[in-house]
């Protein structure tokens, strides 16, 4: 038999059906697809092909997913974080006033660098930040988004949508010497992204994907909100996700907790093909809705809403639901490093309980990759290494103190092991990066144009004091030390 690449030597975690686990394994792909897997004994004898590469003392497994992070923050990280709200004033001023399509581009490149660097192969990004802070404006934005992850070669699925009413809202396109301010309605927004879906969505042999996204509605938003806004609101959502449904898109929204998943119900918005962040605080009848209509879950124990608020994962996994990890990525104290929302996740739902035993190692690993595979809908692709599914295929080095001794490769995987540690990532069949470096791009020249677009944004927005330490920073106030 003949084969494109032939992966060899290594501990192959296959997050099959069966769960196998090979060591001094093989998997062969040919074409973008996984066509046998097996012992490198087996494989060597059975398969001819153009290139061996030798994964001895190396961990094999399926490319990681992220299904909960957003586009943008990668330029912002840090910046006013120690300000109260400023961190996400921030975000909607850069979002909405002073970010033109290079700014998306950079961004993007930069994300999806890191995500590859730490073996993330597919990852949802929200074009914005918070919960109602879309670029929705024009589709030029998530073009420039869109082109950026393909540089890199990762999968994206990219959320869009309009805003949460009432309309129209301020959005501005840069310009030299300024913003040009424009009022921007519903159907404006609701256009564009639409737009975007019709443009990118299953494109580029899969890499691309589009989810639709209303922002939540909750007690208080009904509370607070003129009712004409709100009754706007709830009109809106239903419009959206009925597209969504139509067009075969996941539905998504970032920030549900106690009671919207009741008033998500009401609406319509639940059901297989639905995706909900953060989930803190649910009531139980709002965790038996989730499994009695299927809807996905992203789970972001990383996240600032797991401060303030609990998801009840593991109950939800208990009944059947399909619970994914998210790292909110990078907002604004956290990496796109899934092995750390692993551990995270682990000791989140540990400490509650107060139990060593709750999330075992396996099921959190399944969280972010078959069932991120499920969460978006395309547990058919990718996922798990089996024949006939997408190469999305990832190898880890053992040969790190941290790691050693090499044994046990599922427990290392998950529990001591971190993105920088990850050897090379094939897409689709395709090496994207090797010997932990990128083969599509300059990482150079991505990480300058990052840095670049950082500092025009800081100096648009006049944002140099949001870069300074605050006087509580080493824990005292000044004067203390």
């Amino acid at each position: 038999m003949q084969a494109d690449t032939l992966l060899t030597g290594g501990a192959v975690i296959t997050m099959d059906p069966a769960r196998r686990v090979v060591e001094n394994g093989a998997v062969a792909v040919s074409e973008g697809v996984i066509t046998a897997i097996g012992t490198a004994a087996e494989l060597g004898e059975q398969m001819q092909a153009a290139e061996v590469i030798d994964t001895t003392g190396h961990i094999v497994f399926p490319g990681l997913i992220d299904v909960h992070a957003h586009a943008g923050h990668g330029l912002i990280k840090t910046m006013g974080m120690h300000g109260g709200n400023r961190w996400e004033d921030i975000c909607g001023e850069v979002y909405t006033q002073i970010s033109p399509p290079e700014f998306w581009h950079a961004e993007a490149r930069l994300a999806a660098l890191e995500r590859l660097r730490f073996g993330v192969t597919t990852g949802v990004s929200l074009l914005g930040g918070g919960d109602t802070i879309m670029r929705s404006d024009h589709p030029d934005y998530a073009a420039a988004h869109c082109q950026g992850v393909l540089e890199v070669g990762t999968r994206t699925v990219v959320a869009i949508g309009p805003t949460r009413a009432p309309h129209p809202i301020i959005y501005a396109e840069w310009q030299d010497g300024g913003p040009r301010p424009y009022q921007v309605s519903f159907e404006q927004q609701f256009d564009t992204s639409k737009a975007v879906a019709e443009d990118w969505h299953d494109t580029h042999a899969g890499r691309i994907n589009i989810a639709m996204l209303y922002p939540v509605l909750r007690d208080e938003h009904e509370r607070e909100m003129a009712a004409q806004d709100y009754s706007d609101a709830c009109d809106q959502s239903r419009a959206v996700r009925a597209y969504a449904r139509d067009k075969g898109l996941v539905f998504t929204q970032d920030g549900h907790w106690r009671g919207s998943i009741r008033r998500a119900q009401a609406l319509g918005l639940l059901g297989p093909d639905a995706l909900l962040s953060h989930c803190i605080d649910l009531h139980d009848d709002e965790i038996a809705l989730t499994a009695e209509t299927d809807t996905k879950i992203a789970h972001n124990p990383s996240a600032n809403a797991s401060i303030t608020g609990r998801c009840p994962a593991t109950e939800m996994m208990e009944i059947g639901v399909c619970v994914a990890l998210g790292s909110d990525a990078t907002a604004p104290d956290r990496s796109g490093d899934m092995f750390r929302h692993m551990q995270q996740a682990m000791h989140y739902h540990r400490r509650h309980f107060r139990d060593a035993d709750v999330l075992p190692i396996g099921r959190v690993l399944q969280m972010c990759t078959v069932d991120g595979a499920k969460a978006l809908g395309m547990d058919e692709r990718i996922g798990s290494l089996e024949v006939g599914k997408a190469a999305d295929i990832v190898t880890l080095d053992l040969a790190r103190p941290h790691l050693q001794p090499g044994n046990m490769p599922v427990h290392r995987l998950v529990c001591f092991a971190n993105g920088n540690d990850v050897s090379n990532v094939m897409v689709g069949g395709e090496m994207v990066l090797r010997d932990a470096r990128a083969t599509r791009l300059d990482e150079a020249e991505v990480l300058r144009d990052a840095a670049g677009e950082a500092a025009l944004m800081i100096e648009r927005m006049g944002g140099a004091q949001d870069l300074a330490l605050p006087s509580d920073f080493w824990g005292q106030r000044e004067g203390q030390l």
